[in-house]
């Protein structure tokens, strides 16, 4: 059972997968710092307000479009990221090994070889006549 339990957790998708997970993580962090440190005050000095830009407030409750862009341009940056420079080369690589495999040659079966040599010598047979004179028809 334990055995089963290794096998399952050293499958190559599932260690992809952790992998994958740690990563995207982290560069989501590193993309949420970047917006939030150059993308949050562009946006307040063009909604302006300062810190609170891009803020609309009715009745002493804040509506934060301006973070609801910030998301959205987080999103953006990480999606495309992660379509060119991991979706793309895979899909490349992937496609190049498809290329770099030949289908194997199909081994004949020994008795097609056999029916195939005796087929051949039936031929080679009745154009000669089965006695070295070819045959008139």
């Amino acid at each position: 059972m334990l055995k089963g339990f290794k096998d399952f957790l050293l499958r190559g998708n599932i260690v992809d997968l952790a992998v994958a997970v740690v990563v995207g993580t982290a560069f989501t962090a590193l993309v949420a710092s970047f917006t939030s440190s150059f993308i949050n005050p562009l946006l307040g000095l063009v909604g302006g307000g300062g810190p609170k830009g891009m803020t609309l407030t009715i009745k002493d409750q804040d509506f934060t479009f301006g973070a609801f862009i910030t998301a959205v341009i987080t999103f953006a940056i990480t999606a495309a990221v992660v379509y060119f420079f991991v979706v793309v080369p895979m899909k490349t690589v992937q496609e190049r090994l498809a290329k770099g495999k030949e289908e194997a040659p199909v081994a004949v079966p020994e008795d097609i070889q056999i029916l195939r040599e005796i087929r051949d010598q039936l031929v080679a047979q009745g154009r000669s006549g089965g006695n070295g004179q070819p045959t008139i028809h």
